[in-house]
């Protein structure tokens, strides 16, 4: 066991990175942008904190998602459909869906509305276009490749880390901020903090980490944990260090992107921002052009990757809640139905911005689903991973299962506030 664990060591950190890498990163999408954006302009540094804090609460969720993946060789509504009752399932199956199409709608509103400000054109045929290269892609590339392309994709985050380097940033203030939560109990504070969570902890990220975890299961043609759990202290090592560097990954870019528009937009008075494109034109006459193009850059590479997991994750749910043949690694004729959903999913979101649905009611009833899905199916992914029937025996560690937990009733509380305000 320690010779593998050392072997695990030595291998190159790229080569570790997969699902938890790609996950992280697809949190940070247009919609997630916005979100960051409107706290960085409208309250400055004082909400950096949430980024500091929410990170272990993020890695807690999804490192225990990839393990159930792993572990069991089935995704979360394979086993919920083995474990819980059938009406259960259908919940959550028909919210996620419906909060993944609108998610969709408004990514892809975004990144058409970001290509705009770069490029002269109809916005709705960039609509169109995004969507049907990431179905393209999706389906007919295949899944060693679209897995490596997913990867590097995660690269045009850094774009916001190069915002942030050609602007002015007092980084004392920034720094004490981040380190130091302060907070003020209104309305305007209370619906930024449940903005910033309901954002970062979405359940589309549990469904497709925990797909993905079987998807490389098939790739490297080992069997699940429960089956073979010699190689558990390899495997869970290399899913620690995946979701751990990949969540890191998402809330540094999201703490950079506050940093950056609370040291331009609300240090210059502008305190409402309604979408990411504004944002990012909103930078030009105070940062510059090149700040301008980067935050609409990233904002559009942010989409390429947040759409195809968006659009996934419902697929892995539908087909998973069906018994339907499911997973990228599949052949088109293999898995018509998986990446029917995909197909469906991406349209019903292009239909949206063609309805002419305002992109920000459209994120409010995302957030308002997601709001509402995110503590029951918590709570039930909490019960299968300490489950050692559901488990194979290979129930989820006691700290972990604290950091799920504590993660859990952090959402419940959110979910709360947010209905309420």
């Amino acid at each position: 066991m320690n010779d593998k664990l050392d072997s695990h060591r030595r291998r190159p950190l790229l080569s570790v990175l997969g699902p938890g890498l790609v996950t992280g990163a697809a949190d940070d999408d247009p919609s997630g942008i916005a979100t960051y954006s409107q706290v960085g302009a409208q309250f400055g540094y004082s909400m950096a904190w949430t980024m500091f804090f929410g990170f272990p609460l993020l890695a807690s969720i999804q490192a225990i998602c990839a393990q159930i993946g792993a572990t069991t060789g089935k995704g979360i509504a394979q086993n919920l459909r083995r474990h819980y009752p059938r009406p259960l399932l259908q919940f959550v199956v028909i919210l996620l869906l419906i909060a993944n199409v609108i998610n969709l709608g408004a990514d892809l509103g975004a990144m058409a509305a970001s290509l705009g400000l770069l490029l002269p054109g109809p916005l709705l045929g960039f609509t169109f276009l995004f969507g049907l290269v990431s179905v393209l892609l999706e389906v007919f590339v295949s899944y060693n490749r679209y897995a490596r392309v997913l990867k590097w994709a995660t690269l045009s985050l850094f774009s916001y880390v190069a915002v942030v380097m050609v602007v002015g940033v007092p980084w004392g203030e920034a720094i004490r901020s981040t380190l130091v939560p302060q907070f003020t109990f209104d309305k305007g504070h209370a619906m930024a903090l449940v903005a910033i969570f309901g954002t970062t902890i979405s359940p589309y990220l549990f469904f497709w980490q925990a797909g993905q975890e079987v998807e490389e299961q098939r790739r490297r043609h080992v069997k699940p944990l429960c089956v073979s759990p010699r190689q558990a202290g390899t495997e869970l090592a290399r899913i620690r260090t995946d979701t751990l560097v990949g969540m890191g990954f998402s809330h540094i870019v999201a703490l950079f992107i506050v940093i950056a528009t609370a040291a331009t937009l609300h240090a210059n008075g502008i305190t409402e921002i309604e979408s990411a494109a504004q944002a990012a034109q909103a930078l030009r006459p105070i940062a510059g052009n090149l700040a301008f193009a980067l935050f609409a850059v990233g904002v559009i590479g942010t989409g390429m990757l947040a759409v195809p997991v968006l659009a996934g994750s419902a697929a892995y749910a539908v087909s998973e809640a069906f018994g339907w043949t499911e997973g990228l690694d599949r052949k088109p004729r293999e898995a018509k139905a998986f990446y029917g959903v995909i197909a469906l999913a991406t349209l019903g979101g292009v239909a949206l911005n063609v309805i002419g649905i305002d992109p920000m009611k459209a994120l409010y009833w995302a957030a308002v689903v997601n709001g509402l899905l995110a503590p029951p199916l918590m709570i039930v992914t909490m019960l299968i991973a300490r489950n050692p029937s559901a488990m194979g025996g290979m129930p989820i560690s006691r700290g972990l299962a604290i950091g799920g937990w504590l993660s859990t009733a952090v959402m419940t509380v959110v979910a709360g506030v947010f209905l309420l305000t």
